[in-house]
């Protein structure tokens, strides 16, 4: 097996999903970090490449010089991840476009509409293998809700409901000192996150996860959207109309007390329904037409084809966030080693989240606070 040689721009040594996207690709054992831009800060960047083994002469101080160097480098990167905040995505992902790179990037895909179609164009142009990273997909027993509905056991999908309500922003109404955890503050920055906070950060999960579990994308979508007296949005509820005519609601909220990380997804069917919550991930409720409700595990011997595949531990073992992000890589890491050697990745190679998904995840967003702000009018992404 092919060893694949990868650099990340963003993710020092203090950030959250720098080291779960380390520890993620550390599963697989033949990766190997070698080069990074990890921090604006100089001390802050070297201190993280020194702790990741990085050669210092791989330690770049800006995202342009690593793009440059690495391409002129015969043992150059294979990727590059980019984990930095959202507003910085689109020019970091371009200058690395620019040079050939493949790509893994941190959901959401940029900051407009038009920056994900300019994407888009020129990763197509550069044939470049490019992820982004909804990582809820990865878990097993999502993986498995969606072998479900293909084999038709859900039958003809009527209602959505899904949900993702946290409280970590809850202080910033209440004017006092915080006592709930207070991570990634910059999301609540637009000169940081962009034109979203709650949607762009969560909400972005609800509408890539039904959409990998079922294939539906979003026709329109009617928004309320509260600000508090915040400059970016706080919660939302959404009412949705699916491509297929059928209906559902989200809400996505940091504002919620009582809930930490409540992604939660509710598809019913004519035949059956299903029922999912990243809480408990080893569980997913099945409930065929006129038969009892069934809890299905993860690694029991009943479940079968791609849950399985992805199931590293036995069943009551708890498998959670890194390997859901580890699932994400095995597959982007297989395609890509098919890549580099000139052959073509199969379908089961590519089941990561897609620059496709990255662009309608975009285009959702900003239906959502279009709509939001005209008086919660139907808006087409």
């Amino acid at each position: 097996m092919r060893e694949i040689k990868y650099g990340m721009v963003g993710g020092d040594l203090n950030a959250f999903i720098g080291k779960v996207h380390r520890g993620a690709i550390a599963f697989d054992p033949k990766t190997k970090l070698v080069a990074g831009c990890f921090s604006k800060d100089h001390e802050k960047n070297h201190a993280t490449g020194f702790m990741m083994d990085v050669p210092p002469d791989r330690c770049y101080e800006t995202y342009k010089e690593m793009a440059q160097k690495e391409s002129e480098r015969k043992d150059k990167i294979d990727f590059v991840v980019i984990v930095t905040p959202n507003i910085s995505h689109y020019e970091i992902v371009m200058e690395f476009l620019d040079k050939g790179f493949n790509v893994v990037c941190e959901k959401p895909l940029c900051s407009t509409v038009e920056q994900a179609l300019a994407i888009q164009k020129k990763a197509e142009q550069k044939g470049v293998l490019f992820a982004v990273a909804y990582a809820y997909s990865g878990h097993a027993m999502v993986k498995h809700a969606k072998q479900l509905f293909d084999e038709g056991k859900l039958g003809k999908i009527i209602n959505i409901n899904a949900e993702y309500p946290q409280e970590w922003l809850i202080d910033e109404l209440a004017g006092t000192e915080s006592k709930t955890a207070k991570f990634s503050g910059w999301r609540a920055d637009p000169k940081v996150s962009g034109v979203s906070n709650c949607v762009g950060d969560i909400g972005s999960h609800i509408e890539h996860t039904i959409h990998y579990v079922t294939g539906l994308r979003i026709k329109r979508v009617s928004a309320r959207t509260d600000y508090f007296d915040h400059d970016l949005d706080l919660n939302a509820n959404m009412l949705i109309e699916f491509s297929n005519g059928s209906s559902g609601m989200f809400w996505s909220s940091q504002v919620a007390i009582g809930h930490t990380n409540g992604l939660r997804i509710r598809i019913y069917g004519t035949l059956g329904s299903l029922e999912w919550y990243v809480e408990a991930p080893e569980d997913l409720k099945f409930t065929p037409r006129g038969e009892a409700p069934r809890k299905l595990y993860r690694g029991a011997g009943y479940v079968k084809g791609r849950a399985a595949e992805f199931s590293r531990i036995p069943a009551g073992h708890m498998e959670g966030h890194y390997e859901a992000f580890a699932n994400l890589y095995v597959c982007y890491l297989a395609a890509l080693r098919k890549k580099l050697d000139g052959k073509k990745p199969s379908k089961d190679d590519l089941d990561f989240p897609s620059l496709a998904d990255g662009v309608e995840g975009v285009k959702f967003i900003h239906a959502v606070i279009k709509s939001g702000k005209n008086d919660s009018a139907w808006t087409t992404p």
